[in-house]
């Protein structure tokens, strides 16, 4: 791989982590309901499912799944069903104060728990699939190994993804600080599960094409 290809790739991939999708909004509202500190588990989560993605493409194994539509509506349908139940919870929940300044005042929940979301969402999340076997291909070159190239492509991706993930969630964590008022904080919990229901719905309405 050449330093220009690997440049044009960091181009081109730093925008699309930047744009609010599942995983943004998925981390984001996490920091809001939990702190920055939290959310960071969430893009964790969300890193593994992209890893597994990444095996995926670099084997071919993604383009059957691509190309079947019947697993493109079970992983659609899943992914939404998911995000929406999450919102929901965060929506009818008990209001807390996500403005405390230490982890024992914020509402309890392990990490394990918060990467197993994140793991689950982007694995339902078929947009991911279709990134992983349409977009990385137009940076690999048949005449090198591909696995050195998907090993590289895969490190930076990640590595780029984290940094604007954990971005997304220190400052959703700092929203959730600025107040130590129930009142707000209620209402950032109905915002961070109105993300999760919109985005789900909007999972819901993608087309496989």
């Amino acid at each position: 791989m050449t330093l220009t290809t690997w440049l044009l790739f960091v181009l081109m991939e730093t925008p699309l982590c930047l744009t609010p999708g599942p995983a943004v909004l998925f981390v984001f509202a996490h920091g809001l309901r939990y702190g920055g500190a939290k959310s960071v588990w969430a893009s964790l989560g969300i890193l593994s499912a992209n890893a597994f993605y990444f095996a995926l493409s670099a084997t071919g194994l993604g383009v059957l799944v691509k190309t079947s539509h019947n697993a493109f509506l079970i992983v659609k349908y899943a992914g939404a069903a998911y995000l929406i139940y999450l919102g929901a919870k965060m929506i009818f929940g008990k209001s807390s104060a996500l403005t405390a300044t230490s982890d024992t005042q914020t509402p309890d929940v392990r990490g394990s728990q918060i990467l197993g979301r994140g793991i689950l969402l982007q694995m339902a999340n078929p947009k991911a699939l279709m990134f992983f076997t349409a977009f990385l291909p137009q940076f690999v070159s048949p005449n090198a190994p591909i696995g050195k190239q998907m090993l590289i492509l895969g490190v930076t991706s990640t590595v780029l993804e984290f940094f604007i993930l954990a971005g997304y969630g220190w400052f959703a964590g700092r929203l959730a600080e600025l107040t130590k008022s129930v009142r707000i904080a209620r209402r950032l919990n109905v915002t961070a599960g109105l993300m999760l229901v919109t985005c789900g719905t909007a999972l819901a309405l993608t087309s496989q094409k």
